[in-house]
Order: C-alpha cells, then structure tokens, then sequence
C-alpha cells in the first residue's frame, strides 16, 4: 500500500481522474493492458537500438523481452521504444556523425514520455556512449544491458577476432601473403554468432566502460551475447531498474568524477580504444563533470596493460568472460591501490564491494601486475605546435621503435586522395616517412571517420615493413592497431597546424615526453596559414550542417555545444 502511495514521475500521466488521465490510459489500452497497470506502479521505459541495419545489435530485440519479465517481476510496467540505431559497418559517412543526433533521441523521448526509469539497450561502437549521454542529460534512474560480444571467430584452425584480424588479412592480400579465396572464406568465419565485435575493440571497451563507471551490472561487458547468462543479467537488470526509481538511484549520483577516473584506469587495463576517449569526456561534459585530456594521461601513465586481447594481445572477449570478466579486472586494480573503491554503482553498493571477491581463473588472459603486457598502458596524451590542444596514442598497439621516431611526411589533404595515391607504386614513400591525413575531424569529414589507421604502401608491405607512423585528426577502430597517432587538435578544417603540414615536412614523435613537433619556422607557418582557405561544408542544410556549426573539438567530447550540460527530467507542459 505504501508504494502506491508513493507518486512516480508517471503519474503526471497515468495518475489522474480527469480528460488528460483519460487519454493517457484509454489510448494506451488498446495494447491489450488491464487497468491495474496504471495503479501507481513505476513505468520503465526499455530504450532499444535494436535494428537490423546494426548487425552487432540485432539480437536485442529478443533480449529486451528478458528486461521486461524482470521489471514486471518487481511490480513495475515495461514499455519498449525504439531510437535511432547507429550501426559502425553500414552507415555513412560514419556512425560517429549521428551519436549526438542519438543522445539527443534518447534524452527528449525519456523527458517527453510517462517514464520513472529506463534500461538502456545497446552494443554497437555509438550506441553505448549515445545512450549514457541521452539518459545522463536527463536524469532519470537507468542501467545499461548490453547485447554482449559475438563467440570467438574460427578459421583454418585457429581463432580469429573481429577487425583487428581483418586490418591483418587486408594487409595481407595486398602484399601478395594471403589469396583472394581464402580471404574471402574468412568472411563468415569471423562473425558467426550474434553480437558485437569480440576484440577489444570500441564496443567491447565502451560496455566495459560502462561497467566500469558503475552504470551495469557486474559482467555485464564481457558475457557472450549468445551465452543464456546474458539473459539471466538482462533479467536481473530489469528487476534492480525497479528498484532504483523507488531509491531515486540516478546517473548525477553514479557518473562521479571518481567513476569517470576508475574507468579510464579501467581502459587502460584492458587495453581499450581510445574512441573512450572522446565518449568519456562527453558523458563526462553531459553530467557536469570537469574531466580532462590531462586527466587521461595522468591516469594512464602508472597503469599496467593486464589483459592480454586483441588488438593489443592474443585472445578474445569469449576468453576474457571465462577468465574472470572486468569484475577480476577491477579487484585486482583496486587491490593495487588504482581505483576509488568506494564509487557508487547502480546496484546500490561500491564498485569494490561488487568485485571483492571476483576470482581470475585464467592468468594468461588476465595477468598478474608482475607480469603485464604493456608496463605503462593507457593513452597517451601528445602536445606539440602539431597538437597544440592535444593528440592520442595506443602504446600498447604501437611498435616500441617508432615511439620515438623522426621522418618527413607524407601528405594526403582528404582520405579520397590517399586512397587514389597510396597504391602507386611511384609514391614517394619509405619506411621512415609519417603518413598525414588531413580533414577528417568532426567538422571536416564530418563526423571524424575510423580511417587514422591507414593501410601501409603495398611496396612496404613486399618488403615486410608492418608499422609506420600515421598521424591524423581522424579517429581509428577500437580493433585496429599500430603506431597510430589520432584526434589531433584543432583539426585541419578548423584551422589546425595539421592543415598546414606539406610532404617532406619533418617531424618528431616522442612518446615518452608526451611530444609531436612539426619541424617547420614559425614564420613558414603563419605563411602557409595566410593562405589557407576553410574547405566548403560536405552538405548545406538538415542535420549536418547543424553538426559541423555546432560540433567541439575532440579534445572536449565531439558533442554539439548546445547539449552539452544535464536538463534534467521535469515533466513537460500538459499538450491537452
């Protein structure tokens, strides 16, 4: 009796006696609903990426019926809508271009609608960070369920993972290592069960992510996501959304300046993308939390690389569930003194309380801290005259020989041009030039495409040379690898020292010092920026010319300012 007394957000809507109570209710019962479901109970809104367009999230679908049997489980009334699902492989010119269009579906249709708290559905790269942006923005009580990684991928005999492997093949088949056949069998042997990419790539990192930042369930990052148990934790997730709007558990209490720090110690761990990068500062900038490019390298420079995954190591997120999964992750960081152990999550407890006694069942997937693959993980935050705002590298992808690294560049104004050029075997290129890419941040591609890591020279290739320097504003899939130097800032359409850069230009790398210099007068350069013209917008008018006004620069998110901030969830003005 007591928790019908209680009025939920909701009962704005369905609570009321009069013309607009009548509406509400009447209309929502031609779905077949008794009208004891509009007693009072919390309604959770289920915020569902599924789409068959996004392979990685397809299955959610099916997995979301689990949520709602959890939630009518606890009393409360599941009701499931769509947002826009940004798939990484299908959409152009690049899911990145619509995250924020995403985060801002989710917010207005959380604010907009009778919903007491929401259980976010995601997997694929965008989806995950689109979601906590939306819901972050907002504030209502949510928890993340995420469609969980495919099974490791097989082919002639040994595991192959998602991406990383494909850079590999394709590297391959050009230099003449591998037929057209047999890469063209691998195709169904890399992806042959539902869900998102199994390396450590951006889905897998920013579940993990979320995870870590106390937005899930424990394990939720790494079950397979044809496993029963992913299941079983959608089901659980629905029952704790229940009770976290009767608690008023929500993310302004969860996303903590402590929890955005625990999960870039995290990343560094495992070893994740740095697209976290950019997506942690937005949620970050979404909540209100001062988080900073500093903040990442003063994070990551003292942690060790743990887990042993592609792109960085060996194995593959199927491995990394039977070892132990992020909970053994983060008990051994916190036993190490590298995390707030006290950060609340969204099962009411710390994180260190949930993890406390999480064991690792498998020491070559997840080390010990005496032996990690990568002393010194994280990302790696560069400054220079090239980056004066800031760039980032992976060093558990990079080759330790190029981390410090000087050599002339070679130039490519638009990833177009380096497609037309980098298979001529004319090219002015050799093992010890800097591959340049220009014009493919938020504003100038737009949207800041996965092309920074591009594909070495065929003529290197025959020559067994496997890693270059490449530098660019771009950005680089989670499942790639390489010294790959991405985000640089200001970019090149906005008037960034990278516009300027010309071939032949030399340039220093020193990743030690935290440094990326173009060798070149100040005077040459302000030359060169006297001539300089802004490159013309890729479309005039809708949503991406709103983007490219609006868009910050990586360094800060890639958020449209404008939605930068927490709105809040106030019931909106009667429409009756």
């Amino acid at each position: 009796m007591a928790e019908k007394e209680k009025k939920f957000r909701s009962a704005a809507w369905f609570g009321r006696t009069d013309k607009d109570g009548f509406i509400h209710r009447s209309w929502m019962k031609n779905q077949g609903f008794p009208p004891d479901v509009f007693d009072g109970r919390p309604v959770i809104g289920i915020c569902n990426t599924w789409s068959e367009l996004t392979p990685c999230n397809a299955h959610l679908r099916t997995l979301a019926e689990r949520v709602k049997r959890g939630v009518w489980e606890m009393g409360g009334l599941p009701l499931e809508f769509p947002v826009m699902s940004t798939g990484e492989t299908n959409l152009r010119p690049t899911a990145m271009l619509y995250r924020n269009l995403v985060s801002m579906d989710v917010e207005e249709s959380l604010r907009a609608n009778p919903v007491d708290g929401v259980v976010l559905m995601c997997g694929c790269d965008k989806t995950t960070p689109a979601l906590l942006m939306g819901a972050a923005s907002c504030d209502l009580p949510a928890i993340v369920v995420s469609g969980g990684p495919m099974l490791n991928g097989k082919f002639q005999g040994k595991d192959i993972g998602s991406g990383t492997d494909l850079w590999r093949f394709s590297e391959e088949v050009k230099a003449g290592k591998m037929s057209q056949q047999d890469f063209m069998e691998a195709e169904s042997c890399m992806s042959r069960s539902a869900g998102h990419c199994m390396t450590m790539g951006t889905a897998s990192t920013m579940a993990s992510m979320a995870e870590s930042l106390g937005m899930t369930l424990p394990h939720n990052a790494a079950i397979p996501a044809v496993d029963s148990r992913r299941s079983v934790l959608a089901q659980m997730s629905g029952r704790r959304i229940v009770e976290m709007v009767r608690e008023d558990l929500t993310p302004s209490k969860v996303l903590t300046k402590q929890a955005f720090e625990n999960a870039i110690r995290v990343n560094g761990a495992l070893g994740g993308s740095t697209n976290a990068v950019i997506h942690l500062l937005a949620i970050a900038g979404r909540v209100g939390v001062p988080l900073t490019l500093e903040d990442w390298d003063r994070l990551g420079r003292d942690t060790p690389t743990i887990v042993d995954l592609m792109p960085s190591g060996r194995f593959l997120m199927e491995d990394f569930y039977y070892a132990g999964g992020l909970p053994a992750v983060i008990r051994s960081l916190a036993e190490h003194g590298l995390l707030h152990p006290d950060a609340l999550t969204v099962t009411g407890k710390s994180i260190f309380e949930n993890c406390q006694d999480a064991p690792n069942w498998n020491n070559e997937v997840i080390r010990s801290f005496d032996h990690p693959l990568i002393e010194q993980g994280g990302i790696a935050v560069l400054r220079g005259n090239l980056a004066p705002d800031g760039a980032v590298l992976k060093p558990s992808a990079a080759s330790p020989d190029l981390m410090r690294h000087r050599g002339p560049a070679v130039v490519f104004p638009t990833i177009e041009d380096y497609h037309r050029r980098i298979l001529d075997p004319d090219l002015d290129v050799d093992e010890h030039s800097i591959l340049v890419l220009q014009n493919c941040g938020p504003k100038g591609y737009p949207g800041m495409p996965e092309v920074g890591n591009m594909g070495l020279p065929p003529k290197l290739l025959a020559r067994g040379i496997k890693d270059m320097v490449r530098i660019s504003d771009a950005r680089m899939s989670g499942t790639a690898y390489g010294t790959v130097i991405l985000h640089v800032c200001p970019e090149a359409a906005a008037g960034g020292t990278l516009a300027l850069v010309r071939d032949g230009d030399m340039i220093e790398l020193d990743v030690p010092e935290r440094r990326l210099h173009l060798d070149v007068p100040d005077e040459e350069l302000e030359r060169r920026r006297a001539l300089w013209k802004p490159p013309l917008p890729a479309m005039r008018g809708g949503y991406q010319q709103m983007y490219v006004r609006h868009v910050i620069q990586a360094s800060e998110g890639a958020d449209l300012d404008f939605l930068v901030g927490c709105r809040g969830n106030q019931v909106p003005r009667e429409s009756h």
